[in-house]
């Protein structure tokens, strides 16, 4: 079993909240739009981790301090390679910039929250249901 975080970074352009995807250059889910996220180290805590995975995937530095956590995700099938808990966070910051795809990510952008919850776009994982669940922990 491995435990993961993922974060759901949001902010707002335009008059329109925006949430931060990045696009998997790897499997599983290659070519999908996912939270940013990944593997806590071992010598790492929850927030520091999500922190961290968030800068790699997309340059956006987010300091553990402003993140809020959402909650745990388990479902024995939620990861195809292996039994993966993930906990998941969120963050509001209204200047945030744009995201730039690194690490693990084929590229990283800003998308409107309606395009990312519609049943079209493909969320990889559990991404659908930790989107949503992020939304009202943020109360968006």
């Amino acid at each position: 079993m491995a435990v993961s975080v993922d974060v759901a970074a949001f902010t707002e352009r335009d008059g329109v909240t925006m949430v931060t995807l990045i696009e998997r250059a790897n499997e599983p889910h290659k070519g999908a739009w996912a939270l940013p996220g990944g593997f806590v180290e071992l010598d790492e805590d929850l927030p520091t981790a999500a922190s961290r995975e968030l800068a790699e995937e997309t340059g956006l530095e987010i300091p553990p301090s402003r993140l809020s956590q959402v909650g745990a995700y388990g479902a024995p099938d939620r990861d195809p390679r292996l039994r993966v808990v993930t906990v998941v966070f969120w963050a509001f910051v209204p200047d945030l910039a744009d995201p730039v795809g690194d690490s693990d990510a084929a590229r990283s952008l800003l998308f409107p929250l309606a395009e990312a919850l519609s049943p079209q776009f493909e969320l990889a994982f559990d991404h659908p249901v930790v989107l949503s669940d992020a939304i009202e922990a943020a109360g968006l």
